[in-house]
Protein backbone atom coordinates (compact mmCIF):
# COMPACT_ATOMS: atom_id res chain seq x y z
CA UNK A 1 0.00 0.00 0.00
CA UNK A 2 2.65 2.01 0.96
CA UNK A 3 4.43 1.66 -2.34
CA UNK A 4 1.46 3.28 -4.56
CA UNK A 5 1.48 6.01 -2.45
CA UNK A 6 5.21 6.89 -3.62
CA UNK A 7 4.18 5.99 -7.45
CA UNK A 8 1.72 8.65 -7.45
CA UNK A 9 2.90 11.57 -8.77
CA UNK A 10 1.28 15.26 -8.95
CA UNK A 11 1.21 17.98 -11.67
CA UNK A 12 4.02 19.91 -10.42
CA UNK A 13 6.21 16.34 -9.90
CA UNK A 14 5.74 15.92 -13.34
CA UNK A 15 6.20 19.42 -14.42
CA UNK A 16 9.61 19.48 -12.88
CA UNK A 17 10.70 15.96 -14.32
CA UNK A 18 9.73 17.17 -17.58
CA UNK A 19 11.80 20.24 -16.79
CA UNK A 20 14.65 18.52 -15.97
CA UNK A 21 14.76 15.96 -18.98
CA UNK A 22 14.27 19.34 -21.05
CA UNK A 23 17.56 20.28 -19.56
CA UNK A 24 19.55 17.26 -19.80
CA UNK A 25 18.79 15.91 -23.37
CA UNK A 26 17.38 19.57 -24.73
CA UNK A 27 14.72 20.23 -26.94
CA UNK A 28 15.61 18.16 -30.46
CA UNK A 29 16.73 14.57 -28.24
CA UNK A 30 12.89 14.99 -26.90
CA UNK A 31 11.32 13.77 -30.39
CA UNK A 32 14.39 10.93 -31.12
CA UNK A 33 13.92 9.49 -27.39
CA UNK A 34 10.46 9.46 -27.93
CA UNK A 35 10.52 7.26 -31.36
CA UNK A 36 13.11 4.66 -29.57
CA UNK A 37 10.35 4.53 -27.06
CA UNK A 38 7.79 3.74 -29.01
CA UNK A 39 9.62 1.53 -31.15
CA UNK A 40 10.63 -0.62 -28.10
CA UNK A 41 7.10 -0.42 -26.93
CA UNK A 42 5.37 -1.53 -30.56
CA UNK A 43 8.38 -4.84 -29.98
CA UNK A 44 7.10 -5.42 -26.56
CA UNK A 45 3.69 -5.54 -27.58
CA UNK A 46 4.33 -7.42 -30.35
CA UNK A 47 6.28 -10.36 -28.34
CA UNK A 48 3.40 -9.82 -25.77
CA UNK A 49 1.23 -10.90 -27.98
CA UNK A 50 3.29 -13.33 -29.75
CA UNK A 51 3.25 -15.32 -26.19
CA UNK A 52 -0.04 -15.10 -25.79
CA UNK A 53 -0.67 -16.35 -29.34
CA UNK A 54 1.49 -19.35 -28.38
CA UNK A 55 -0.43 -20.07 -24.61
CA UNK A 56 -3.44 -19.65 -26.34
CA UNK A 57 -2.71 -22.18 -28.87
CA UNK A 58 -0.93 -25.11 -26.88
CA UNK A 59 -3.55 -26.50 -25.26
CA UNK A 60 -5.70 -26.97 -28.73
CA UNK A 61 -2.36 -29.19 -29.98
CA UNK A 62 -2.10 -31.37 -26.89
CA UNK A 63 -5.44 -33.22 -27.21
CA UNK A 64 -4.78 -33.89 -31.19
CA UNK A 65 -1.49 -34.91 -30.60
CA UNK A 66 -2.78 -37.30 -27.27
CA UNK A 67 -4.81 -38.57 -30.21
CA UNK A 68 -2.39 -39.27 -32.87
CA UNK A 69 -0.66 -41.17 -30.17
CA UNK A 70 -3.57 -43.47 -29.31
CA UNK A 71 -4.12 -43.98 -32.59
CA UNK A 72 -0.50 -45.44 -33.03
CA UNK A 73 -0.57 -47.38 -30.20
CA UNK A 74 -3.66 -49.76 -31.54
Amino acid sequence: MQLTIYLMLGTWEIIAIVAVILLLFGGAKIPELMRGLGKGVKEFKKAQKEVEDAITDEPETKPEAGKDEAKKAE
